[in-house]
């Protein structure tokens, strides 16, 4: 009895886990991930004759029965490489990935560095600027007495 709960517990996290293959693909998600190859911008949002051309060519793929990849697939045979709203990731292309990340962690050291110099310009034991004056004996006395005042 305990096999047989074991074996419907593992089918259940197989089945919930594994995505569906070769189940048909949605319009929506096809839709945002491919461009308009006359507009350059995403289909789902362009609006011209090329755009809804693309859109018939989709929806007829996907009553075919065709999944997310092959509808790409034959998106690319039919227009190109352009028609992918994310360029492959070989030879050249992982520019597109790679310098944007880069970008943003040479911005990120240098504010670091600069925040850091900008908290403690000048010398490096501590904030530049003129030195505070001692106070003399008499100074001291007088700023005593001028607190007494508030003590009592």
């Amino acid at each position: 009895m305990r096999w047989l709960v074991a074996v419907a517990v593992a089918l259940a996290a197989l089945t919930a886990i594994t995505p569906a293959l070769g189940k048909p693909a949605s319009f929506a998600d096809v839709e945002d991930e491919v461009m308009c190859v006359s507009c350059n911008v995403a289909l789902n949002v362009a609006e011209s004759p090329q755009a809804d051309a693309e859109r018939h060519y989709i929806r007829r793929l996907i009553a075919k029965g065709d999944d997310k990849q092959q509808v790409k697939d034959a998106l690319v045979a039919v227009y190109g490489d352009n028609v992918l709203a994310l360029p492959k990731s070989k030879g050249f292309n992982w520019v597109a990935y790679i310098v944007p990340i880069a970008l943003i962690a040479a911005l990120a050291i240098g504010l670091a560095f600069g925040l850091r110099r900008w908290r403690r310009p000048g010398e490096p034991g501590g904030p530049s600027g003129p030195p505070v004056p001692e106070l003399s004996d008499a100074d001291a006395k007088r700023i005593e007495a001028e607190l007494a005042v508030f003590d009592r």
